[in-house]
């Protein structure tokens, strides 16, 4: 056990944290919580959210990001905590944005990735998600989730966040992730999917 953390464990021993039935997701990213209430609540497993810094490592790999996060958050704050960490991976670009697609995004934005494509006629691209699980007591176990799609032309819908206005999912290809309703989303997304996967795992007790 981290060392800091012994002074909580009579506050919250863990034999009498409800496993299963509570989780922590570090994030500060409102939408992104919702949309991960919403799937855990199918599970009856309630999400607070944590509000807490972590550093942002760079790395070629969504996984190592969201380990490294995991295991940093458990550690400041004490408690079993999930975090998510996401990327738009577009084929003609070689996977870019991929891992980077935080600071591709703040930085040249949709129109930037309109643009980097307007002369491919090849516009697969994927969004893949890992939801990594850490606590004090136990180390990271990673949830993945991948959804198929294709780049649209233009800007469609001002639903969701991040890329979702451009992204068309295979499965549901009349609409992009940005004229979606959250529901809708959720039956088909990357984070949907590492997140029931993790929902699964946690509800059985390990």
């Amino acid at each position: 056990m981290n060392e800091d953390c012994v002074g909580h464990k009579e506050k919250n021993p863990s034999n009498t944290f409800p496993k299963g039935r509570l989780i922590f997701f570090a994030t500060g990213n409102f939408h992104k919580f919702e949309e991960a209430r919403k799937v855990l609540s199918e599970f009856n497993i309630a999400t607070a959210m944590l509000r807490i810094y972590v550093s942002e490592m760079q790395d070629d790999d969504i996984e190592n990001i969201a380990k490294a996060s995991a295991l940093e958050a458990a550690s400041k704050s004490c408690l079993p905590v999930i975090v998510e960490d996401a990327g738009l991976f577009v084929d003609a670009l070689n996977g870019f944005p991929g891992p980077y697609s935080k600071y591709v995004f703040n930085t040249i934005g949709l129109k930037g990735i309109l643009k980097l494509l307007e002369n491919h006629e090849n516009r697969a691209a994927r969004f893949k998600s890992v939801v990594a699980y850490c606590s004090p007591k136990e180390p990271v176990k990673c949830f993945h989730g991948t959804v198929e799609g294709w780049i649209s032309k233009r800007i469609q819908g001002t639903s969701g966040f991040g890329f979702d206005p451009i992204f068309i999912p295979k499965e549901s290809p009349e609409k992009s992730f940005g004229q979606m309703t959250e529901t809708e989303k959720n039956e088909i997304s990357h984070r949907a999917r590492a997140l029931r996967r993790f929902a699964e795992w946690y509800k059985s007790g390990f």
